[in-house]
This record gives C-alpha cells, structure tokens and sequence, in this order.
C-alpha cells in the first residue's frame, strides 16, 4: 500500500498531466475540425457555395464572357471568404495552444504556489 501522500504526488504529476496533454490535443483537434481549415485550404479557389453560370448552348461570345466573368466572381467571393474563415481557425489554434500551455505549466506549478501561500500566511500572521 502507497501512502496517501506517494498517490497524491503520483495523481499530480503523472496522471492529471498526461490527462491535460489529451484534453489539448482534443482541443486542437476540434478546432480545426470546427473551422474545417485542411477542407477550406484543399478547395480554396472554389467557387462559394458552388454558384456557377453555365453559358448555354452553342457558341455566344458575350455569354460565354459574361459565364466566365461570372464564374471568376464567384470564385474570387470564394477565396475572400475562405480566406478569412482559415485565418480565424488558425487565430483559435494558436490561442488554444497558448491557453493550453498556460494550463499545463499552470497545473505543475500549483503545488509550489499552495505551499508559497501557506508560507506566507504564517509569515503575515506572526
């Protein structure tokens, strides 16, 4: 049998880390699932939303120019918005690994910090 104390330190330094390390991870991992950054980066040049002008049958100069400007619209609407909605994942990504960071460093320095506070509560009582 462990003494209380022997788990404790195991609890608080090996298992509750490794824990917080899957939780960032599932983090990560959900953000750029959430804001489908791979997706929105394979199909950049898309046309949004899948619009498109077909220019008809038989060969009109004018409406085949008129589908093709049409078509570049669309797809410059498409970049625009993909563009913006990857730089907002990639924001989340990176504050996501900040908070993580600042969490787990958090998590392993806490225990000083309790024992700090205690010492210097006494300190300020006597």
């Amino acid at each position: 049998m462990q003494s209380i104390f022997l788990q404790y330190l195991s609890w608080q330094f090996l298992e509750m880390p490794v824990n917080i390390l899957k939780a960032w991870k599932n983090f990560l991992k959900f953000n750029l699932n959430y804001f489908s950054v791979p997706l929105l980066v394979r199909t950049f040049f898309s046309p949004w939303r899948r619009y498109q002008v077909l220019h008809g049958r038989g060969f009109d100069l004018g409406k085949y120019l008129e589908a093709a400007f049409s078509n570049l619209i669309f797809r410059l609407i498409g970049a625009t918005l993909r563009s913006f909605l990857i730089i907002a994942g990639i924001l989340v990504e990176i504050f996501t690994l900040f908070a993580g960071a600042v969490v787990f460093i958090g998590w392993l320095v806490l225990p000083a910090l309790l024992i700090a506070g205690f010492i210097f509560g006494v300190k300020v009582l006597i």
